[in-house]
């Protein structure tokens, strides 16, 4: 790592990034990456909509889900506006609808829920999965070192880049291993310092890493990987559900699975575990999947 790219100047800048500047009581503008080259990516638009949407409740109305769907390819050449409409408010509940536009053009919608604290029921039916700890587990950043190589030129870059969000897989990514595999994956994740207390900002930097890796859980089966050149990937549309309360700066488990892919799509499952065995998350989504044409 670049000794002036401290983890702590990696996550307030993900935290930077994340937040959304109000331009009126609805509308609000969302930060390009800096350094970003080409397409933006889903997790940060999904984030900075939640944020967006989030500033228009009361703070004793946590999200709880949210759905979105993606329409275009953003660009890092440009800001993002965010408009919210402001749908529901009842005794319990709100409820959110937030379309993202860059150049006047929508490139997401995005619904989210909200409802005030209460007890009521309550059952687990997906215990955490029995994995080797984090500290056991070599770090992403450097497997994606000795796996550089492999990788598209183009895409060399991002994938060396510093990342404010450190993962840990326990099979290995799609990426690493041309081999086919069952479409199931587990990975730890947090970020590399520590966040503001700030629950919605947790909120945020979760849905910001729910986008990491589960659409090439699809791929597993197939042993392609979009860095290698071997697929054309997009995400289509993603939701979460947020459960009990977490930090993102302490180690999570992100475990994933892909029940079905065909028609150039792949459909992928995610549930997001604290340290301690809660379900803190879940997630879904589909994406394009294709095998890319051998170029002439």
């Amino acid at each position: 790592m670049d000794e002036t790219i401290t983890p702590e100047r990696l996550v307030s800048g993900l935290v930077k990034l994340l937040e959304v500047k109000p331009q009126d009581a609805d509308t609000f503008t969302g930060r390009r990456k800096r350094g970003g080259v080409g397409r933006v990516f889903g997790g940060q638009v999904i984030a900075q909509a939640l944020a967006a949407a989030e500033t228009t409740v009361d703070p004793d109305r946590p999200a709880h889900s949210l759905h979105a769907y993606f329409l275009r390819g953003g660009s890092e050449d440009f800001e993002i506006d965010y408009a919210v409409a402001r749908d529901f408010d009842g005794g319990s509940f709100s409820n959110r609808r937030v379309v993202a536009s860059q150049q006047g053009r929508p490139i997401l919608n995005l619904t989210a829920s909200f409802q005030k604290h209460e007890d009521g029921l309550h059952h687990v039916d997906s215990p955490m999965p029995e994995v080797p700890p984090p500290e056991d587990l070599e770090p992403e950043v450097d497997v994606r070192r000795r796996f550089a190589d492999q990788a598209l030129e183009g895409a060399r870059h991002q994938f060396l880049a510093p990342r404010p969000v450190e993962m840990r897989a326990v099979e290995g990514r799609h990426w690493s291993n041309p081999e086919k595999a069952p479409p199931r994956s587990h990975a730890w994740f947090r970020t590399v310092a520590a966040l503001p207390d700030d629950p919605r900002v947790h909120r945020a930097v979760l849905a910001f890493a729910s986008d990491m890796g589960l659409l090439g859980t699809c791929a597993l089966p197939h042993g392609l990987s979009w860095a290698r050149g071997e697929v054309i990937s997009a995400s289509l549309d993603h939701a979460v559900w947020f459960h009990e309360p977490f930090r993102v700066d302490e180690w999570l488990l992100y475990a994933t699975d892909s029940p079905w892919s065909g028609s150039g799509r792949g459909f992928n499952r995610g549930r997001v575990f604290s340290r301690d065995g809660r379900l803190v998350a879940s997630v879904a989504q589909e994406g394009m999947i294709r095998r890319a044409k051998p170029k002439d």
